[in-house]
This record gives C-alpha cells, structure tokens and sequence, in this order.
C-alpha cells in the first residue's frame, strides 16, 4: 500500500489522521483517500493533520491518479475526503467533482462515498459535488453543540446540519458520525442524533475519541463498549438506516458494509 500510494503521489487520512485501524484496512485493501493536499487550513483541537494559512494549490492530476490506484487495489467501495481549504474559492468542492468523475470512468462498478469539509456554508460549492453524483455524501459533525468551539474552533454546529440538510433535500444518501468521550453529557450527544436525523441523516458512525498528543483535546473517559451498543440501539430507534457503533468505528472503517445494510430492505 505505501508503496502504491508513494508512486503515485497519494495521501491516505490513515496516516495523515493516524487512525487506529490502518493495519487492518490495509490488510483488507482499503483506505480513505485524502485529495487536496495533506496540510488543512483549519486547526481542529481533535486531528493530527498539519495546517497552515496556505496550503500548496490543488494537483489537476491528482484524480486520475487517485483513480488508477483505486482500480490497482480492486475497491468495489472508495471513499475519498480532504482536508478542508478555506483558501480556496469554492472550498475544492470542484476538484471533490473532478476526482468523482474520474473514479466512475475508471471504475463503473464501484460505489464511491465523499466526506467533505463544510466548504464555509457555501450551496454553491456543495452543489458541485453533488452534481458528480457519489453513491454518498457524508460530513462529520464530530462531537455536540456545547463543544464544538473547543474542538472545532473554525467550524460551526448548525452550519454542518445545514451542509448535511441540504445533502438530502437534495436527494443525496448522507451520512455523519460522532466521537464519543470528549466531555458530552447523555442529554447532549441524544440531542445531536436528534438533530443529524432531522437533517435528513441516515447513516451514522460513532467511535471513541482518541487524543493524537497531549497537546490535543484531551481524552474526558473511555466509553465501554456496552454503552455504544445502546447508542446504537437508541439510534436505530430514531430513525437510521445503519449505525457502526464501537470503540474503533471511523467514519470511513467498514464504509462499504455499513452503506450495505443501510440499502437492505
């Protein structure tokens, strides 16, 4: 895989993100593509990619070569995402379009899943991916309305349910996680889901938190996994179509099953 993604120039948020479960996806050929560079403009307290003001600008090659990569590996589900660029006029949402494109040139078959930033609230710029067509739309909210400016600093809670609503006004399949310990109370995180399936969410992660440093948000507790079993079921409740709920669930681990019981009757 490294040496797959090195010749062409790749990134993976696997590494970029050092996720727990790069080993086993890997293992598995699968990853998460990570387009438009691997350095973001925002600086959330709960993720290990570097940032800057100014990023390098985007590789117009970089889509066909995500796609010959895809088709190396033999994905029958591909799931890209980005670091956000606010830097940028329409946030990359057109190179998100351009990569979508190319994925379905090279591979018919496939499935293709997005996780976007929320392109600065701009309809504009989400039309242009929605417009490419992915299989799904997904955008993470990340953690409750109370913690969002510790954790996500140049981010807003209501601004990400509106990305996400308009998604589904717009007949889009999307889907939204959350990362539990950060300091939610019961009442809050039972809020959120409330909120993403108002907004039209049907698919759902939720997974431990896991500070990258000691410099990041810290860690408030460890959620057994009995408790996720019961968010799952709460969520379920509510109205999703599939919840991955567990301590090493990501919002792109296992993507491929969890939109295949999410489209079962």
């Amino acid at each position: 895989m490294r040496n797959l993604l090195g010749r062409l120039d790749l990134h993976t948020v696997c590494e970029g993100a050092r996720c727990p479960n790069r080993a086993a996806c890997w293992h598995d050929s699968a990853a998460a593509f990570l387009i438009l560079g691997d350095v973001c403009t925002r600086d959330c307290r709960f993720c290990a990619i570097p940032h800057a003001a100014r990023p390098a600008p985007p590789d117009p090659g970089e889509p066909a070569r995500l796609a010959e990569a895809a088709a190396a590996m033999g994905l029958r589900h591909v799931v890209v995402t980005s670091v956000t660029r606010d830097d940028l006029p329409d946030g990359g949402a057109a190179h998100f379009a351009a990569t979508i494109r190319a994925l379905r040139g090279r591979l018919p078959g496939a499935t293709v899943e997005v996780l976007i930033p929320d392109f600065q609230g701009e309809a504009a710029a989400l039309d242009l991916v929605l417009a490419a067509a992915p299989d799904i739309l997904n955008h993470n909210l990340e953690t409750v309305e109370r913690l969002q400016p510790a954790v996500r600093p140049q981010a807003d809670y209501e601004r990400s349910l509106c990305v996400l609503r308009h998604a589904a006004q717009a007949g889009a399949r999307v889907k939204s996680g959350l990362m539990l310990g950060m300091g939610e109370t019961e009442a809050e995180l039972s809020a959120a889901l409330r909120d993403l399936r108002a907004a039209g969410v049907s698919l759902l992660t939720l997974g431990q938190y896991l500070a990258p440093s000691a410099a990041h948000h810290p860690v408030a507790r460890f959620v057994p996994p009995a408790e996720f079993d019961q968010w799952r079921a709460a969520a379920l409740a509510l109205g999703f179509a599939s919840v991955a709920a567990a301590p090493h669930v990501r919002s792109s681990y296992h993507a491929e099953e969890l939109m295949a019981i999410g489209s079962a009757p």
